[in-house]
């Protein structure tokens, strides 16, 4: 799954980015890994996902939260990617799996079905704007509930993300396995919450496993949407 191209200088350690969207535009939490070990520099926010695709030295890879190839049109269920996402999750989490807008949804000016956030409508626009095949070498969705998912040696999170018992289960597993991310945590980002603050470390750590070779795809045979882009979540 790593990506073989890049542009900026050799160095000596390969960097990954971690990307929730937030109300400014994009949290972006980047590490970079040497050998085995990853550190984990200060959280940011840039207003557009290009400055993300641009970034110099590039990021070999990036997650994001943010669904990556669309149907036509919403549907109920959602893509098979969705569907199954939620099959894994399982009660009582399955619900964090929106069914996101379909392409033609995009160019209107209301929120549609799962998504009722007219940002976050902006947001999947916007990615689905930028996005074309060859990047998805590099650039993966993922959803912080399969990270978290992952985190807990695939088992559900018993609490939902908004309530302070759910950010502490969560705090406690990416502290687990992240060193330094309790100084990330602690950082007050204008415009970003606590909730999105752990959903980034998460993502990140799922950008890990994709440039160790361990991360896992849901589905493990992706569908393609009419752009050529998989539509698949990946954790």
């Amino acid at each position: 799954m790593r990506s073989a191209g890049r542009h900026g200088p050799d160095l000596p350690y390969d960097l990954l980015a971690g990307v929730v969207p937030c109300r400014k535009g994009w949290l972006v939490l980047r590490g970079k890994l040497i050998g085995a070990t990853l550190h984990v520099e200060p959280p940011e926010v840039v207003a557009h996902f290009v400055e993300v695709l641009d970034h110099v030295p590039s990021y070999i890879v990036t997650a994001v939260a943010t669904p990556i190839g669309l149907a036509d049109r919403w549907s109920a269920g959602g893509r098979r990617c969705d569907r199954e996402a939620r099959l894994l999750l399982g009660w009582p989490r399955l619900g964090a799996i929106a069914s996101p807008p379909g392409r033609r949804n995009l160019r209107g000016k209301k929120a549609v079905g799962d998504v009722t956030s007219r940002q976050l409508m902006a947001r999947i626009a916007e990615i689905d704007g930028e996005m074309q095949p060859y990047r998805q070498r590099a650039v993966y969705s993922t959803h912080p509930e399969l990270s978290f998912f992952q985190l807990n040696s695939e088992r559900p999170l018993r609490r939902a993300k908004q309530s302070p018992a759910g950010r502490k289960e969560r705090r406690a597993l990416v502290a687990r396995r992240m060193a330094g991310i309790e100084r990330v945590l602690a950082d007050e980002v204008a415009g970003v919450t606590r909730s999105q603050l752990l959903d980034a470390a998460a993502t990140l750590w799922t950008a890990r496993r994709i440039a160790a070779k361990s991360a896992a795809r849901v589905p493990i045979a992706p569908q393609w949407d009419k752009t050529g882009l998989r539509m698949e979540y990946v954790r």
